[in-house]
């Protein structure tokens, strides 16, 4: 059998290349000891794999050049040398980018109703792919980051941007779960802005290319705001800051707007208003939230089920495909979760 995967060849300066990389065919890996092997079903792709394709020190190691690449991904275990994971289990793992993996079962989560035997999330209500958005890595995101991070409490307006985005969508929903008492979205088509507004509950939404962000952001947030989540960063961020109430809070959780710049992006001009404001700004990774994840799941998992919470996939089918859906996703292509079908 031949196992098809994505390798880095070169270092993209600014906007990704197809000859950056290529679709290598190798051989499907045999599993060793306390391995599974698994046939990839859905593979994930997010804005932060922009960074680890820079050699630039940062949270996560670089992706090596001349191998294959790494990212969120679900499948069916077609082998196991490993106990508690049969063949015939559905697993998350972290071997993306690929058709089949050899994985350590420690590095293997199960999936599905016999993942959590504490928590009944309905198999037919929640599918696979949705253990790599709503249910994953970025349903968890966007948990944590507005409930231990912007310290969210009921009564607190909140402002989202990137709102229309798998992590966005979800801060929004939960919030106005949680008692919100207004949420604010920004999106990049109206398009989106409708879908916010009549699908997810915001209470407005706002089309960032139609106008000034710090303009729209005032007309749909008179009052202020007391939360800000953070996907985009630049006129968003300062946008906010302008808009804070005393005591706001702001989590950072990306800036897709400066990913592919070759130049540093001026900051906003505005952070003394953290001064008067008494304002907070924090960066968070997902990945120091993971204590929060039973938590996340027995919360969250029944609101999925019973479409309390409401979640969007833009499905890209096939591995060969796979690059052009990551592009997509930084020029914004997507509704919801960005996956690849395999």
């Amino acid at each position: 059998m031949i196992n098809r995967e994505w390798h880095l060849l070169s270092r993209p300066v600014g906007w990704p290349k197809p000859e950056d990389f290529a679709l290598v065919e190798a051989p499907v890996p045999t599993p060793g000891e306390g391995q599974v092997l698994v046939r990839n079903k859905y593979l994930s792709v997010d804005p932060y794999m922009r960074g680890r394709m820079s050699a630039a020190k940062s949270y996560a190691a670089p992706f090596e050049l001349g191998k294959v690449m790494q990212g969120g991904a679900v499948g069916e275990v077609i082998e196991s040398n490993a106990e508690g994971i049969a063949v015939g289990d559905h697993v998350l793992h972290f071997f993306g980018w690929r058709e089949y993996a050899a994985v350590d079962a420690k590095n293997a989560v199960k999936v599905g109703p016999t993942a959590v035997p504490a928590v009944t999330v309905d198999p037919e209500a929640v599918p696979l792919s949705a253990y790599l958005g709503v249910l994953g890595m970025t349903g968890l995101t966007a948990y944590a980051g507005l409930l231990r991070t912007a310290s969210f409490k009921e009564g607190d307006v909140v402002f989202v941007s990137g709102a229309a985005g798998a992590v966005g969508s979800q801060v929004g929903q939960i919030a106005k779960l949680k008692g919100a008492s207004r949420v604010i979205g920004s999106a990049g088509s109206d398009e989106k802005v409708k879908l916010l507004v009549e699908e997810y509950g915001f209470d407005a939404a706002f089309n960032y290319k139609n106008g000034p962000v710090a303009e729209q952001l005032r007309q749909a947030a008179p009052d202020g705001i007391d939360v800000y989540f953070d996907n985009v960063g630049g006129d968003h961020l300062e946008a906010a800051v302008g808009a804070l109430n005393e005591g706001g809070r702001i989590a950072v959780c990306g800036m897709i707007s400066v990913y592919n710049n070759t130049e540093p992006a001026p900051g906003p001009r505005n952070l003394a208003r953290l001064i008067q404001t008494r304002g907070r700004i924090e960066g968070f990774l997902v990945g120091d939230h993971y204590d929060l994840q039973p938590q996340f799941v027995q919360e969250v998992g029944p609101w999925v089920a019973s479409g309390a919470l409401k979640y969007r996939e833009t499905v890209v089918e096939g591995i060969e495909n796979n690059l052009e859906a990551f592009l997509g996703v930084l020029r914004g292509d997507n509704i919801g979760k960005m996956v690849v079908k395999l």
